[in-house]
């Protein structure tokens, strides 16, 4: 396999093909789907044919229920390709308007069949009950007891069409972000600490990060900043009409807050977001600990942002080829069994799941995604000398063999699993990956970068996204009681916090505050603090199986295969750990504390 070593970058048209994943198995070109566009959308008035029909029996129901399921798999199917194809280069204007066409046809989809949940929610209880007591509605019982609880948030007929013919509009911060910091915003190079020249990019931010010599992390850090700099205006106005869309939505439909909205679907009660928010912060001595540990490492009379990433030592830079990186994360996840390892190194090295390495105008970051009958894809920009980028690996895998586990033992509507426990099998991957290299490391030099690897795992999947669902917390409510929020407004909120959560021996940057204008998951509001539940999930889980307790793998590999066949808290419980109890966190803390002391002793 080709391994990218340059570092201009290529042109997507440059790409090695074996480097990148393979979307024939969704539609063979482009010809392909612009024939089942135009089928589908001639499809897309055909479910008027049920409205007013929905209560007459349980058939009837069951026909508009499998209806929508399968033009929902096409749907799928042409927006992944869509997506996907629009990732890969993102100034490319044929894919961003098939983007747009797929936007277009869901909306389209959503307005005709806006009748459905209301008229569902219509139906007389008495009458509902005896429907749901019929074997052809039992595969859509759990489908249709989600629905039932949504019946004072389900508005009138016509109001439910007129907010899904609003579905384009209301993505327009969030499109307008992901123009400005994926395709407009133009960061330079930066020369790194061999005297090369490297594009600086979302991707290679990181990286520079990671360079021993503070020099070339405070350019990188202040050329990258800059750019935020000079267009904060926009940025807030963005960030700010994306939090009123929330406020909108939630109290269009009757909720009393923008939090209650986002945690209903999933049934999760406030008090695990507010158990999450406390326990975090009466722990945050251990994270000044660290902060102050890695001042005196590094030897810095000031420790700033760009300081937090290097290694805490020198050493060799490291080189870990992508298949060779694969066949780590193989070994490390072998206590999962054959069966997941086997499926899991074909999909990596030869059925191309994954786009590997950056090119010009490609996505930053890394994610995983696939539909139903599609191979779950991953995109990465994988860098042999990073690292962190095999546990990106290790962590996209996890979310892509959680898709192909419950696609392959889910019917289509309970495969979609919630991103509540998404981030639970990805970070579990995670952990047996450091547990696996922490087990061969041979030297100190070693046992410290792991250890510190992991600190800085839970530091950054714990401690920073709970202050980041903090600040989304903090801004939606300001929002909530009619307050403007303005780029002073924003930075304020967000420099408070900073202190909150990094204590004295750290020295905020004048423009550390515009960090808060620069993270697209505040454009899908209140999913961040699922990273640290999730987290804090894994690390019990896998705990569990890495101590071989009794039927732990199995009751995981069973988690994986059951999507949303359960409300997300029932299926957590089910595999092992109860996240209504605050223990899954203060464990998770209690492991962050354990490893800083010993990284103490070590250092």
């Amino acid at each position: 396999m080709a391994e990218h070593k340059s570092k201009k970058l290529p042109l997507r048209s440059e790409v090695e093909t074996e480097d990148t994943w393979d979307l024939t198995r969704v539609f063979p070109d482009d010809n392909a789907w612009e024939t089942a566009y135009k089928e589908l959308l001639s499809e897309v008035k055909v479910i008027e044919k049920y409205r007013n029909k929905l209560g007459r029996s349980a058939a009837m129901l069951c026909k508009v229920l499998e209806f929508e399921a399968e033009f929902s798999k096409k749907l799928e199917q042409l927006g992944i390709y869509a997506f996907l194809k629009s990732t890969e280069d993102v100034a490319n204007s044929t894919y961003q308007g098939m983007v747009a066409r797929f936007t277009y046809l869901a909306t389209q989809a959503g307005e005709y069949s806006s009748f459905v949940a209301p008229e569902i929610q219509a139906i007389p209880d008495d009458t509902m009950q005896k429907f749901l007591g019929n074997k052809k509605l039992a595969p859509y019982r759990i489908q249709l007891e989600k629905l039932l609880r949504f019946k004072p948030h389900i508005l009138s007929e016509q109001e439910e069409r007129l907010l899904a013919m609003q579905g384009e509009v209301a993505q327009t911060p969030s499109n307008v972000f992901g123009q400005l910091n994926d395709a407009d915003l133009d960061f330079g190079a930066v020369r790194n600490e061999d005297g090369e020249e490297v594009a600086l990019t979302q991707s290679s931010f990181r990286s520079l990060l990671e360079s021993p010599k503070r020099a070339v992390r405070k350019k990188a850090f202040e050329q990258f900043y800059r750019q935020y700099e000079a267009h904060k205006n926009t940025l807030a106005a963005t960030l700010s009409g994306s939090v009123l869309q929330d406020v909108y939505q939630a109290r269009v439909r009757n909720y009393d807050s923008a939090l209650e909205a986002a945690l209903f679907s999933d049934k999760v009660p406030e008090s695990v977001y507010d158990a999450l928010l406390e326990t975090v912060e009466e722990n945050l001595d251990a994270h000044y600990r660290y902060v102050a540990l890695r001042k005196k490492a590094l030897r810095c009379k000031d420790i700033r942002a760009f300081d937090m990433y290097t290694p805490l030592q020198k050493s060799a830079r490291v080189d870990i080829p992508y298949d060779q990186a694969v066949g780590t994360i193989c070994e490390a996840l072998a206590p999962l069994g054959d069966e997941y390892v086997d499926v899991l190194r074909k999909g990596l090295l030869e059925a191309r799941w994954v786009d590997r390495y950056e090119n010009k105008g490609k996505r930053s970051g890394a994610f995983s995604y696939g539909a139903y009958g599609t191979p779950p894809y991953i995109m990465m920009n994988y860098k042999s000398d990073v690292q962190d980028s095999m546990f990106t690996l290790a962590h996209e895998a996890g979310h892509s063999m959680h898709t192909h586990y419950s696609a392959n033992h889910q019917p289509y509507q309970y495969s979609h699993y919630t991103i509540f426990v998404a981030e639970v099998a990805s970070t579990f991957n995670e952990q047996l990956l450091s547990h696996y290299l922490l087990e061969r490391a041979t030297t100190k030099k070693e046992k410290i970068q792991l250890i510190n690897r992991e600190i800085d795992e839970i530091r950054g999947t714990i401690i920073r996204q709970t202050m980041f669902a903090t600040y989304e917390r903090v801004i939606h409510t300001i929002a909530e009681t009619g307050q403007p929020l303005t780029i002073d407004v924003l930075r304020g909120v967000y420099r408070k916090l900073l202190e909150q959560y990094f204590g004295e021996d750290f020295t905020i940057d004048e423009t550390l505050d515009l960090e808060g204008l620069r993270i697209p998951h505040f454009y899908r509001a209140f999913y961040v603090y699922k990273y640290a539940t999730g987290l804090s999930a894994a690390i019990v889980l896998a705990q569990k199986v890495l101590q071989g307790e009794t039927g732990a793998c199995e009751r995981y590999l069973d988690f994986l295969k059951s999507g949303s066949s359960k409300y997300p808290l029932d299926l957590l419980r089910d595999a092992g750990v109860d996240l209504e109890q605050p223990d899954a966190v203060r464990g998770a803390m209690q492991r962050f504390r354990s490893l800083v002391e010993e990284l103490e002793t070590l250092m």
